[in-house]
Order: C-alpha cells, then sequence, then structure tokens
C-alpha cells in the first residue's frame, strides 16, 4: 500500500512510519522541516511542503492509496486552528488528485458516549477547560472530515504514552471504550495501520483504549 502520512515528526507519526514501512507499505511523509525527521528507512520518501497548501501537497497525494493525518498543535492550552486548516487542505488535495482513503487521529475528549459516571462526570469536564482550544479544534476538524465526502475513518485515543507495541488494546465504534483511559503511541499506530487493512470502519469514529 502506498500512504501519504501528514505529522511525521511527531511520536505517532514515527510510530505509523516504522510500523508501515516494516510491514512492507511505501510511505510518503509531508513534512515542513525534513531536519526534524529522526525516522529512515528505505521505503520511506520524505516531501517538504506546506501542508496549508493544497497545490503543494498534491505531488504527495497523487496516487497513493490512503492518506493519515496525525497533525496536532504543540501547544495544547493556546488557540489553534492547525488541524481544521490542515485538514480543509488535505481533503482539497484529496478531492483534486482523486484519492479516497483517509484515517484522521482526533480527540477521544470529544464525546462522553461509552464513557462511565467518573470519566463523564468528572475527568472529561476538566479536560475540556484545560485543553478547551486543542478540543474545539479537533471537533472543527472532525467537521471537516464528515463534509468531505470521502472514505474516511476517524480515530479517538485516550491519553497517550510511550509504552510498547501489544495489538491488546480494546476499541469501540462510534463510542468510547469504558475504562481506557491511556494508550501507547505504538498501538495508536497499530490501530491506524489495522483501518487500513481492513477497510473500515468507513464513515465512522473508532474509540481505543487499554
Amino acid at each position: 500500500m502506498k500512504i501519504t502520512l501528514f505529522g511525521a515528526t511527531g511520536g505517532t507519526g514515527g510510530q505509523v512510519i516504522r510500523q508501515a514501512c516494516d510491514a512492507g507499505h511505501e510511505v510518503t511523509a509531508v513534512v515542513r522541516d525534513p531536519a526534524r525527521l529522526t525516522e529512515s528507512h528505505p521505503r520511506l520518501t520524505v516531501l517538504q511542503a506546506d501542508v496549508m497548501d493544497p497545490a503543494a501537497i498534491g505531488p504527495a497525494v497523487n496516487g497513493r492509496d490512503a492518506v493519515v493525518s496525525a497533525l496536532g498543535s504543540r501547544d495544547g492550552r493556546a488557540p489553534t486552528t492547525v488541524c481544521t486548516d490542515s485538514m480543509t487542505s488535505i481533503t482539497q488535495a484529496m478531492h483534486a488528485e482523486g484519492v479516497r482513503r483517509l484515517v484522521v487521529i482526533s480527540a477521544g475528549t470529544l464525546t462522553t458516549d461509552g464513557d462511565g459516571p467518573l470519566t463523564r462526570l468528572i475527568l472529561k469536564p476538566m479536560l475540556g477547560n484545560l485543553l478547551k482550544h486543542t478540543i474545539a479544534d479537533k471537533r472543527r476538524m472532525e467537521d471537516v472530515v464528515r463534509a468531505s465526502d470521502l472514505e474516511w475513518t476517524i480515530v479517538r485515543p485516550p491519553m497517550l504514552t510511550n509504552g510498547p507495541r501489544t495489538a491488546a488494546y480494546r476499541s469501540a465504534v462510534d463510542r468510547n471504550v469504558r475504562g481506557g483511559m491511556r494508550i501507547s503511541r505504538a498501538d495508536l499506530a497499530d490501530c491506524v495501520l489495522r483501518c487500513l487493512a481492513d477497510q473500515g470502519p468507513i464513515n465512522a469514529a473508532i474509540a481505543i483504549g487499554d
């Protein structure tokens, strides 16, 4: 499979690169600053481009089987539109290049469906206040994805850790995983690649947790 990855310089993006390339996929990582990308692999191609410019990222999207976005704001407490704006550009480029499959990493804080009372009534409101700008940006990003008419999957992880890949996480479609408070970036990347390999769920959100 030929995959275009945005957000390659982050912890999750690095995991996607390693796991995808090791599985035999070809990955094109779109980055603003190649010096910040620490991953290397014979199946990895690095393209320097501004994700906010659909024409600039078009060559990275053209001819690919799928696009993955692991983009996010680096300052979770400051007002931001990075996820919304980048996804608007990515979906425009995908439409222009005729690429349909999209997997986007969002956040488990966007919904309380499936949560237990403690998470729903105490933890989520606290996080919602602390990370209100990031959550608002992710919510608008999901709106862009849903309106795109692409074959999309939204992946909603809880708190991310640097733990190992276990492939033993739980998942739920269009609701959160009850009691799933954390997930490793390695397992998040595993889930993203499973969504691509299994071709689903299509036009749905999948939550994961330990």
